[in-house]
């Protein structure tokens, strides 16, 4: 039985929550530890080379949440609405909707007070929310650091309780600064999750191919490298292209052989 919304509403306060990103049942299968398994947008820049996620769509988004869904054994799965998908009441909660039959289990979006009412329509609907405060890549001109002003910090802070409000039952905090992501997890009644916004959250996530050191074309300076896969697999690649060349794969431990006899008589008809 996987994680569900209770479970990880628990934990504020009692245990660290851990999240990744995972968008194919293979590696949501290697991943299977964390508590929640979040199918971001950022699928579109990982795994379909876009520029960013502007370009990501429902469909996007359906495909890689049935993918996760497939993978998954212990974790909650929570579902990212991509850019203009949750413009209106009507189409936030059709799409939602189309997330949790694809699989999530909850749906995540990006906004505060502006997008309240959006996100009391899906949870009236009855699909769990997880808010997006901070930066909000699906609309941010430039990536940079939130809450380093006291308006901005103070605009965050009413955000947050507006969107608890509202009905979320967690929110990400993207490269908050750590004072005003301490402040807003401590007067939060829900649990915050951090990336790029320090320890004091109750939880953190990052991209996993961020983690494993398998995307390269972007490094935030938040996102620790476990692991330089990568490196790894352009080595592994280049093994198998030089045995292949010099004729060292397959070898005969990889091939299937025909009985002798079998052989002999097939050599027999057609010489």
């Amino acid at each position: 039985m996987h994680k569900t919304i209770k479970n990880i509403t628990e934990m504020k306060g009692k245990e660290k929550i851990t999240v990744l990103t995972g968008y194919d049942s293979t590696m949501v299968t290697l991943c299977e530890q964390v508590d929640v398994i979040l199918v971001g947008d950022s699928a579109g820049m990982v795994m379909l080379g876009y520029e960013d996620t502007t370009l990501v769509t429902m469909d996007d988004m359906i495909r890689f949440t049935t993918a996760t869904k497939n993978g998954r054994k212990n974790s909650l799965i929570v579902s990212d609405l991509p850019i203009n998908s949750y413009q209106t009441k009507k189409d936030a909660v059709t799409n939602s909707l189309k997330l949790i039959q694809a699989g999530a289990d909850a749906v995540k979006l990006e906004g505060g007070k502006e997008i309240a009412r959006i996100i009391r329509a899906i949870t009236e609907s009855g699909i769990p929310v997880m808010g997006h405060l901070g930066l909000l890549p699906q609309t941010a001109e430039k990536y940079t650091v939130q809450g380093k002003t006291r308006e901005n910090a103070i605009q965050l802070i009413e955000d947050a309780k507006i969107i608890t409000e509202s009905g979320v039952f967690s929110i990400v905090l993207e490269m908050v600064t750590s004072q005003v992501a301490k402040i807003i997890t401590e007067k939060s009644s829900v649990p915050t999750i951090g990336i790029g916004s320090g320890k004091d959250c109750d939880g953190q996530v990052l991209v996993v191919h961020d983690m494993l050191g398998l995307f390269e074309k972007i490094k935030p300076k938040f996102a620790k490298r476990y692991l330089t896969l990568s490196e790894e697999i352009r080595n592994a690649v280049k093994s198998y292209v030089t045995e292949v060349k010099e004729e060292k794969f397959p070898s005969i431990e990889n091939e299937f052989q025909m009985d002798d006899s079998e052989y002999s008589k097939l050599r027999k008809k057609i010489v």
